[in-house]
C-alpha cells in the first residue's frame, strides 16, 4: 500500500496550488484526479472553451434536479474533469469579487478571512503583466494578462454603456469594482494559464509528487476518528493510499460533499437512507449551496468580427487558425467574454449587485443550441442570491453523479433583482452602436412588462458556473470546517480546501478566490505566517 505525507483529492484549482506548495516544502504528496491529464488542445487554445462547454469532453456535464424556479427545467452544471479542474474549462476571467465580500466572511465569525487578510494571498498567487501595485503581485505562478487580441466590437458595448453614465473601470480587482470595462484573463502568451499550467506543470516530474489521473475517489479511510487514507477506483480496480499527515479534500462544491457523505460524514438522516454508516453527523455537509443565476440575451448581427457560423466566417476562421498557430494571437486567443461590468440595480446600494459578461458570439443554452450567422450576447447575473440549495446523494454508488438542487429563485428577492438587472442590461444593448448592428433580437419578449420579463428569465436563466458553500467554514451548527484551519469539525487528519468552504458567494467569478483559498490554506498547513 502506498503511503504519503499528504493526499489531495481533486487536481483542480485548489488541489494544484496545494500540491505545489506542499511539495516545495519538502513533503511527499499524492494528487488524485478523477479526470484525465490536461492534454486536449481545446483546453489550451482559449477559444476551445466554446467547444468544451456543451460536451462531456474533460467536463462532468452535471444536470440539476428539476427547478420550480426555472419552470421545471433541469439546470446544466459543467465542471472540469481534468487536471486544472474548472480552471481548464472556464472563460479564464480573473475576478476576485468585492472587498466587502470577504469582510462579510469575517463578520460571520471567520476571523482571518477579511479583505485585508486575504489580499496578500491574491497577490502571492498572481503574476500580473500590468505590474505590481497595492492590489497586484508579479511573482506568483498564476499569469494574469490583458486580452491579447481584443475584438474591436467590444468598444460598441463600452461606449454605449458610458453614454448611459456607467463609469469606465480598467481594473475590476483594484481600488473599486463598479463600472464597465475589460476583463483580465488567466492566460500566458495567448494560451490558457489554468491552475495546472501555473502550479502543477513546473513540478509534474518532482520525485516527491505522484499524480494519479482517472482516479475516482470512492470513500475516505479512517482509523477511529482520524482520516488516514483514501479508497479510489483506477481503471476499474479498487485501490487505497494512506496519509501519514493528512488527507485534503479539494473536489469542489459538488465532489467534496459527495465524498464526505459517502464516507459517513454529513446529515445523519440523508446518509442512513443510502445504507451508509454514519461516522459524524454534520448537518451542514451539502447544505448552504449557492450559485450565480444568470440570464443571457442574444442578438444576430452583421459584423464578421463576431464569432459565428457562415461561409465568410469559415474562411476567416481558417485564416485565424493559421494566425494563432504562428503568433498565438487573434480570435482563437479570445476568452469570448472580453468585457463586462459590475453595476448596481439601486444607486443606494453600497456595492454592485449584478455582473455583466459581454460575449463576442451567440450563446444559447450553454452553447448547446447553435445558430447560423454571427451575433453577440450579454449575460446578466445576480451576484449575491438569497436562495440556498443542496447537494446530496442519489445513492451509495461513488460513480453516480451527485444530486444537485440549486433552488434557483426560491427566494422572491432574487427574481426582483434579476428583473432590474435585465432592464439595465437591455438599455445598454439598445444603445446606438450595438442596436445599429442587430439584425434580430432572439430571446427578448415582445412586451417589457415585469411579468413578461420574469417569464423569459424563468424560461431561459441558468448558472454562470460558480457553485460554492456546501462545506462552509464557521462555528455555527451548520459549519463543516474551522476557519482557522479548514479542518473538518469532529474529524482528525482531514481538511477541506476548495470553493465549498465559502460561507457566502462572492460578488464575481470564483476561480481566483478558490486559488486564494488554497494559497492561504497552504500556509495554515505549513504553519507559515501570512503572505
Amino acid at each position: 500500500m502506498e503511503e504519503y505525507d499528504y493526499i489531495i483529492i481533486g487536481g483542480g484549482s485548489a488541489g494544484c496550488v496545494l500540491a505545489r506548495r506542499l511539495v516545495e516544502a519538502g513533503h511527499h504528496v499524492c494528487l488524485l484526479e478523477a479526470g484525465k491529464k490536461d492534454k486536449s488542445p481545446l483546453i489550451h487554445i482559449p477559444l476551445g472553451v466554446a467547444a468544451i462547454l456543451p460536451t462531456k469532453h474533460v467536463n462532468w456535464a452535471f444536470e440539476t434536479e428539476p427547478q420550480p424556479g426555472l419552470n421545471g427545467r433541469r439546470g446544466y452544471q459543467p465542471r472540469g474533469k481534468t487536471l486544472g479542474g474548472s480552471s481548464s474549462i472556464n472563460a479564464m476571467l480573473y475576478v476576485r469579487g468585492h472587498r466587502s465580500d470577504y469582510d462579510d466572511w469575517a463578520a460571520l465569525g471567520n476571523a482571518g478571512w477579511g479583505y485585508d487578510d486575504i489580499l496578500p494571498y491574491f497577490k502571492k498567487a498572481e503574476n500580473n503583466e500590468r505590474g505590481a501595485d497595492d492590489f497586484h503581485g508579479t511573482s506568483g505562478p498564476l499569469n494574469v494578462a490583458d486580452q491579447r487580441s481584443p475584438i474591436p466590437f467590444n468598444e460598441n458595448f463600452i461606449e454605449d454603456a458610458k453614454e448611459l453614465q456607467h463609469s469606465f473601470n480598467p481594473d475590476f480587482n483594484g481600488e473599486r469594482q463598479e463600472g464597465i470595462g475589460p476583463y483580465q484573463v488567466t492566460q500566458i502568451n495567448g494560451q490558457r494559464c489554468s491552475a495546472a499550467v501555473a502550479y502543477l506543470k513546473p513540478i509534474r516530474n518532482h520525485p516527491k509528487l505522484n499524480i494519479i489521473t482517472q482516479a475516482h475517489t470512492s470513500k475516505l479511510v479512517f482509523d477511529g476518528a482520524r482520516c488516514v487514507g483514501v479508497n479510489y477506483i483506477h481503471h476499474g480496480n479498487k485501490k487505497t493510499v494512506r496519509a501519514r499527515a493528512e488527507v485534503i479534500l479539494s473536489a469542489g462544491a459538488f465532489g467534496t460533499p459527495q465524498i464526505l457523505m459517502l464516507s459517513g460524514i454529513g446529515p445523519a438522516e440523508k446518509i442512513k437512507k443510502h445504507g451508509i454508516e454514519v461516522r459524524n453527523d454534520l448537518p451542514g455537509v451539502g447544505a448552504n449551496f449557492q450559485d450565480h443565476i444568470d440570464y443571457v440575451a442574444g442578438y444576430k448581427a452583421r459584423s464578421l468580427d463576431l464569432i459565428g457560423f457562415s461561409l465568410p466566417g469559415f474562411v476567416k476562421m481558417t485564416a485565424e487558425a493559421i494566425r494563432y498557430a504562428f503568433t498565438r494571437r487573434g480570435i482563437l486567443a479570445s476568452s469570448v467574454a472580453e468585457t463586462g461590468g459590475f453595476l448596481k440595480t439601486d444607486p443606494a446600494l453600497d456595492r454592485p449587485d449584478i455582473q455583466l459578461h459581454f460575449v463576442n458570439g451567440l450563446v444559447d443554452d450553454h452553447n448547446r443550441t447553435l445558430h447560423w450567422g454571427h451575433g453577440f450576447s450579454c449575460h446578466v447575473c445576480l451576484l449575491r442570491p438569497k436562495s440556498r440549495g443542496t447537494v446530496d446523494l442519489h445513492n451509495a454508488d461513488p460513480l453516480a453523479p451527485p444530486r444537485i438542487d440549486p433552488a434557483f429563485f426560491k427566494e422572491r428577492a432574487d427574481m426582483d433583482v434579476m428583473i432590474k438587472g435585465y432592464k439595465i442590461m437591455d438599455k445598454i444593448m439598445n444603445g446606438p452602436r450595438l442596436s445599429s448592428q442587430v439584425t434580430e433580437n432572439l430571446f427578448s419578449p415582445d412586451s417589457h412588462s415585469d411579468t413578461d420579463i420574469e417569464q423569459m428569465i424563468r424560461n431561459r436563466a441558468d448558472t454562470v458556473y460558480h457553485p460554492v458553500g456546501t462545506a462552509k467554514m464557521g462555528h455555527d451548527s451548520m459549519a463543516v470546517v474551522a476557519p482557522d484551519s479548514l479542518k473538518v469539525h469532529g474529524i482528525d487528519g482531514l481538511r477541506v480546501v476548495d470553493a465549498s468552504i465559502m460561507p457566502t458567494l462572492i460578488g464575481g467569478n470564483t476561480n481566483a478566490p478558490t486559488i486564494m483559498i488554497a494559497e492561504k490554506a497552504s500556509d495554515m498547513i505549513l504553519g507559515n505566517s501570512q503572505g
